[in-house]
């Protein structure tokens, strides 16, 4: 299993831009709206356990939709390695939260699988859940 994840992670690390990453991953404008970064650094929406963006609090209609279409892209992307990997999309969420997770920068918001959301602070070693080991 581990073996998967490694090879899954590092076809994540080549296709990251198309991802619309905030973090570390890819450029922070790079394909990301202004609106969505602008969250993001405010803790208003952060990564998840599975791969996928989520909302903190209650958002506007209009960062609703494009975080949707954020994760829609991801969703097709995660689809495509899953089929070229021979795994889950699923699967591939997994490794790419493993990777998300491990980049945030101070002030992101993130959710582990227990659903409780976080903000990483300087110094902070951020848990990662068991399968990303």
């Amino acid at each position: 299993m581990r073996e998967i994840f490694v090879s899954v992670a590092a076809a994540i690390l080549v296709a990251a831009p198309a991802m619309g990453q905030p973090t570390a991953v890819a450029a922070p404008a790079m394909g990301q709206p202004t609106a969505v970064a602008q969250a993001v650094q405010a803790g208003q929406v952060g990564e998840r356990y599975d791969g996928y963006m989520g909302f903190v609090g209650d958002p506007s209609a209009e960062l609703r939709r494009q975080v949707s279409a954020i994760n829609l892209r991801r969703r097709n992307l995660y689809i495509q390695l899953a089929e070229r990997r021979n795994v889950t999309a699923q699967l591939v969420g997994m490794a790419t939260a493993c990777q998300l997770l491990s980049q945030l920068t101070v002030g992101e918001a993130y959710q582990l699988s227990d659903g409780v959301w976080r903000r990483y602070s300087s110094g902070q070693k951020v848990t990662l859940p068991g399968y990303c080991r």
